[in-house]
């Protein structure tokens, strides 16, 4: 892909990453938000991260320097979309604010062939496109977190995009040095996010109903489901408040897709968000990261089998839905989850039939576990 003309509107954690992993592929990039303060702290992450890339010679010190100059910061929207060929929006994930700002980008780009992408990890493609002038020209893409360091983004295309955009994207995607995943139906969650957000809950569940503590349900995650950490620290890590929002975001458009547990919310309702807050299912000294106390002796501890069954039943649902095949989603979930051990053998560890048993069992407690008929397809 030739150098193309980015604007990305929004300069938190992810706008300033995807600006950056732009600029060092050598896309011009004007970084657009609404105060210079804001875009200032930015830039000055920028720089740090740039510098640090550099002092670990992961680039020379020339392209560094030459990536940091080819990001503009502007807080004249109108300004920002000048030349733009693609303007990728990384504003909060509230659905209000992010119509708002497409009304204004309709305004602004009236007759242009312009690419509008929304960097969104639950919100429906389909239903932000909802009132655009050209909802064709419109798509999901989903970095992960940081987007300096994450692989896998995943492209979706809304119900009116077209082909040529999805290619476009896909091509730009690659031009940043990052993995794309097609997610070929706009669905709550996405792919990850589907798998990740009930994990977290059932969690929850499985916990509280074997009377298990946290570190034997996060040491069975870890070292016997192949996740690069436990689930209850992966919840921390991410934040509780992201886990809440995805988790109403998702819920609200299919109650199907999640069994909310009470903790998410109570945590969040007490301001326990994790690493970020200090404390969140665990504590943390000085805000800083730190890694819980895990064993393979508490691992024996805990039968995932539960856990297993949820994460294929909702697999299955994935697939039977068209939107991914097996192999999409065992990479999207390596990518983006860091698992170490495929999905698959995880099915095959527990036995496929142990899981639909298991799933069949708690269908006693909800409908949410119904087990998916394509479980028995899955190989």
């Amino acid at each position: 892909m030739k150098p193309a003309k980015i604007t990305v509107l929004g300069s938190g954690i992810m706008g300033h990453g995807i600006a950056q992993v732009s600029a060092v592929a050598g896309h011009d990039v004007v970084l657009r938000d609404i105060k210079q303060e804001f875009l200032d702290k930015a830039q000055e992450k920028i720089r740090w991260s740039l510098d640090k890339m550099a002092s670990k010679a992961k680039m020379t010190k020339s392209d560094a320097d030459s990536a940091y100059a080819r990001i503009r910061t502007e807080t004249d929207l109108g300004a920002s979309l000048a030349d733009a060929e693609m303007v990728i929006e990384a504003v909060p994930e509230i659905m209000d604010l992010k119509r708002k700002v497409y009304a204004e980008l309709d305004e602004q780009t009236r007759g242009r062939d312009m690419i509008f992408a929304s960097n969104t990890s639950t919100l429906p493609i389909t239903e932000i496109a909802e009132g655009l002038a050209r909802p064709k020209k419109f798509i999901g893409i989903h970095f992960f977190n940081p987007p300096q360091l994450m692989k896998l983004v995943e492209v979706i295309p809304g119900a009116q995009t077209d082909g040529d955009v999805l290619n476009y994207t896909i091509e730009y995607v690659r031009s940043v040095g990052k993995e794309p995943v097609l997610c070929a139906r706009d669905v709550p969650g996405f792919i990850v996010n589907r798998l990740f957000i009930p994990l977290v809950h059932e969690a929850c569940y499985a916990m509280e109903s074997a009377g298990l503590t946290k570190e034997a349900v996060d040491s069975a995650v870890r070292f016997r489901m192949g996740f690069p950490m436990g689930i209850f620290e992966l919840a921390d890590f991410t934040g509780i408040d992201v886990i809440h929002k995805a988790t109403i975001e998702m819920h609200s458009r299919d109650d199907g897709v999640i069994r909310p547990h009470p903790t998410i919310e109570k945590l969040y309702n007490e301001k326990r968000l994790g690493q970020k807050s200090g404390e969140g299912f665990y504590p943390y000294s000085e805000q800083k990261y730190e890694r819980v106390e895990l064993s393979e002796e508490l691992a024996a501890t805990c039968d995932p089998v539960r856990l297993s069954a949820v994460l294929i039943n909702n697999v299955a649902w994935l697939v039977e839905n068209g939107v991914a095949d097996i192999g999409t989603i065992e990479h999207a979930a390596k990518l983006g989850l860091g698992m170490k051990k495929p999905i698959l053998e995880i099915m095959r560890e527990s036995g496929r039939d142990a899981l639909v048993r298991k799933l069949e069992e708690l269908s006693a407690e909800s409908a949410f576990y119904a087990p998916n008929p394509a479980i028995s397809g899955l190989s």
